[in-house]
């Protein structure tokens, strides 16, 4: 059987690409996973901490609110500790994108309907020129402009995508094309027609969402259907997982959605059964541990952790490092999907967590190559 398996294979839309500070968005650029702050702006060091356990997790870039002075006047120092791209997010009042342009954002999150006159538009755009910043056009159903709600009655795609393309147009008619555009809903079919439209009518990067998703279990499953559905049709280019729960969580959660469609590969891809009476092993606790303790590893590599020999060797053959359970407290040890050696109950789990640390370095500094099965 051929490794060129075209069942697999993606047709991503073809998107201009633009720059959030040195990240590419859009194009042939992969796609990024975004997480937001939701510590109050004006207390530089916990937003700063919590930015750390962002990027910590792997999260390509980070909005932070700027609701008022005193947050655009912490987002410099914000912005100089920052190790990714930042992106001030501005409801309403133009005066704080300005501030938050010359602060250190290399995006600027707006509606320009929203921030007033035409003046203020061209204001808050000369800023993003002067300063290097992009944009990213916010519509959100839970706030649909009023004209738009008496034309439709109800947000629905059409709507979404009208209000889209007419703050599109604001920003064109300024000469400014550095945008990307989010027609996020709470309401997945919503939310998934509206980007669909949107994807047909222009050809700037989509920023992903669905948003007011829920809490980590709900929302997840809620975000994993709407986003990996768009990015399955080949649509998006920037995700972001709105969860009720905190902001790693979000950035992990995205880059499982985006692993689990061969899209980005980042960390341990954990391969494990649910578990039942044949089991050699308690499964859901080794499981839980060894994500715990693996979260560290950058490194992309699979791991398979099954509890009995039914689908254990057969998974362990298409993973860097497998372990199937046995009996008598003796469990078979895989590499490179070929039986190596067992290993006790007692020593499983931190044996298991040295491979996995070794085989990352290992391939880290070149000595070795991650796993690619042959089937």
């Amino acid at each position: 059987m051929s490794s060129i398996r075209p069942w697999r294979d993606i047709a991503r839309r073809k998107s201009r690409q633009i720059m959030v500070g040195s990240v590419p968005v859009g194009g042939d650029a992969p796609i990024t996973v975004q997480t937001m702050t939701n510590t109050l702006t004006s207390d530089a060091k916990a937003t700063i901490d919590q930015i750390r356990r962002c990027e910590d997790a792997g999260a390509d870039i980070i909005r932070v609110s700027c609701p008022d002075v005193e947050s655009t006047a912490a987002f410099r120092e914000i912005a100089r500790a920052a190790r990714v791209p930042l992106v001030a997010d501005i409801h309403f009042h133009y005066k704080r994108a300005l501030e938050a342009a010359d602060a250190g954002a290399a995006c600027l999150r707006i509606n320009p309907g929203n921030i007033g006159s035409s003046e203020r538009v061209a204001e808050v755009v000369r800023a993003a020129k002067a300063n290097g910043c992009s944009i990213r056009i916010g519509v959100n159903a839970g706030s649909l402009e009023k004209d738009l709600l008496e034309k439709y009655g109800e947000p629905c795609p059409e709507a979404l995508v009208e209000s889209a393309l007419d703050h599109i147009k604001l920003l064109q008619d300024h000469d400014f094309h550095e945008y990307k555009v989010a027609v996020k809903a709470s309401d997945v079919f919503l939310a998934v027609a509206a980007y669909m439209g949107l994807a047909e009518a222009t050809d700037c990067p989509l920023h992903l969402g669905i948003t007011e998703a829920g809490g980590l279990i709900g929302g997840t499953v809620k975000s994993s259907i709407g986003i990996g559905n768009l990015l399955w049709a080949g649509i998006g280019d920037t995700i972001r997982v709105s969860l009720s729960a905190e902001p790693e969580e979000e950035v992990r959660v995205g880059f499982e959605i985006l692993k689990s469609l061969g899209l980005r590969t980042r960390g341990v891809r954990v391969v494990s059964c649910p578990s039942c009476a044949r089991q050699g092993f308690d499964v859901i606790r080794t499981v839980q541990a060894l994500e715990n303790r693996l979260s560290h590893i950058k490194t992309p590599m699979s791991l398979s952790v099954l509890g009995c020999v039914v689908n254990g060797p057969g998974e362990a053959r298409e993973t860097d490092i497998g372990i199937t359970g046995g009996g008598n407290g003796k469990h078979m040890v895989y590499l490179s999907g070929v039986t190596d050696h067992h290993v006790s109950s007692e020593d499983m789990l931190d044996h298991i967590v040295g491979l996995v640390e070794q085989k990352a370095a290992e391939i880290e500094a070149g000595t070795t190559d991650a796993f690619v099965p042959h089937s």
